[in-house]
């Protein structure tokens, strides 16, 4: 009996594994042949892009994860303030330590006059030194305890309000800040100084969705490049985007083989591919002309027409259907884009791009920017956002720039793209998404 001892259950059977289950054990499951194998790929995929943007030259910065701009202007961000947290201290604090009345506090004042009262009397008197000092000691600790009293009677529960409005100038960075959804705004910074630049790190957005293509918080690839128009910037991107494939066939064939054999048949099929063709390239205009035409034969659960932002069905049509290849678009809808982007001579669009691929979608979106100052400054007051978190940015513009132009790659998406995994919660180590964030 001596050896004998109750085991605990297994929590990662020797059974056949499903995904899904998998994201309740967190921690245990890098431990299987599916996610080590997505691992070594999201290595391979990160070492890939730091490769080839030091090969060409660019600098890697780090942008803020703490920001007070939102980027999209879409106002889907956490919110990073030490206010809760400071109010919860105080209302266990008051109910500990509960503030003075206005009874305590006006006799403390009334103390104060009478110690005062008092140290004049004896001056008038002309008394010793020692009574005059010792009358103005009792004066101070007086007027120490009224201020201590009157500054604590002043303590009220709940967040610190002004003017009816949450007052943010209490808070830890005296304004509101937010986990950053883009460091493209800091970014950009640093390319009017040292033109080819690029950031590679977390992004956050609060939006509430359970879709298998949202994550809370996610990993973003954005270069940004001086001196460059959209034209440069389609080029960068689709030979980023081909140099990555390349990179994966070359180095992590093994586990792009065990996804072609568990997974995705067509995944090895669709990087060789893709690493090999050159992008087509159409306008937005054009995409929603042959959306609508293919819309003659087939059901979109969307309506197309032109002005709607493409949806995850009209971009896999474009590559998968009718071109069967890569495919950017530009010249997109002023009204759907975000600030920063320039605006065309028509004024009706503006120079921004996608990368759409077969598989995923939508992989990179970017634009050349705005380097306008008045066409920038209006585009933000049209977005209905406060000018002032933008100073900074407009200041690129006012005291001096360059054309430029940028783009961001949704990492977790290429990986979608590469292994062919349906959900993105499985190729992220940590998945954060609505109502989960373990560890």
């Amino acid at each position: 009996m001596w050896g004998l001892s109750i085991r605990p259950s297994i929590p990662l059977p020797k059974t056949k594994l499903t995904l899904e289950f998998l994201r309740d054990c967190v921690h245990l499951r890098p431990r299987t042949n599916t996610i080590s194998a997505i691992a070594r790929i999201r290595n391979a995929l990160a070492y890939a892009t730091h490769t080839f943007f030091q090969k060409h030259g660019f600098l890697y910065v780090h942008t803020p994860i703490i920001t007070t701009s939102d980027c999209e202007g879409a106002g889907e961000m956490f919110q990073v303030t030490t206010l809760i947290s400071d109010a919860e201290k105080l209302e266990k604090e008051l109910i500990k330590n509960p503030p003075p009345s206005e009874a305590d506090v006006e006799a403390a004042k009334l103390l104060v006059t009478e110690k005062g009262e008092a140290v004049t009397q004896l001056k008038s008197a002309k008394a010793s030194k020692e009574e005059v000092c010792a009358a103005v000691a009792e004066l101070t600790k007086a007027k120490e305890n009224f201020s201590r009293l009157e500054e604590r009677s002043k303590l009220k529960p709940g967040i610190p309000q002004k003017d009816g409005k949450i007052d943010y100038s209490q808070d830890f960075f005296a304004r509101q800040a937010f986990l950053t959804v883009s460091g493209q705004l800091q970014v950009e910074t640093f390319a009017c100084a040292l033109s080819s630049v690029y950031t590679f790190g977390p992004t956050f957005r609060a939006e509430h969705s359970h879709t298998s293509r949202h994550l809370a918080e996610f990993w973003m690839v954005e270069p940004e490049i001086a001196f460059a128009d959209i034209k440069d910037d389609m080029n960068c991107a689709e030979a980023y985007v081909k140099f990555l494939c390349q990179w994966l066939l070359d180095n992590c064939l093994d586990d792009m083989e065990f996804m072609v054999k568990n997974f995705d048949k067509g995944a090895i099929d669709r990087l060789k591919m893709v690493a090999s063709s050159d992008f087509v390239r159409i306008s937005y205009t054009e995409a929603v002309a042959v959306l609508e035409e293919a819309a003659k034969e087939r059901q979109f659960e969307n309506k197309v027409e032109w002005g709607i932002d493409l949806a995850s069905e009209h971009e896999r049509y474009l590559t998968e259907v009718k071109f069967k290849l890569p495919v950017i678009v530009y010249n997109y809808p002023k009204a759907i884009k975000a600030f920063y982007m320039k605006v065309n001579a028509d004024n009706k669009t503006v120079a921004a791009m996608d990368v759409l691929v077969p598989k995923v979608g939508e992989l990179i979106g970017g634009s050349q920017r705005e380097e306008r100052y008045e066409v920038i400054k209006e585009r933000i007051l049209e977005m209905g956002l406060p000018l002032e978190p933008y100073e900074w940015y407009l200041d690129l513009r006012r005291y001096g720039t360059v054309m430029h132009s940028g783009f961001g790659l949704g990492f977790e998406r290429m990986i979608l793209f590469a292994t062919g995994i349906d959900n993105i919660r499985d190729v992220i180590p940590f998945p954060r998404y609505p109502g989960r964030a373990d560890l």
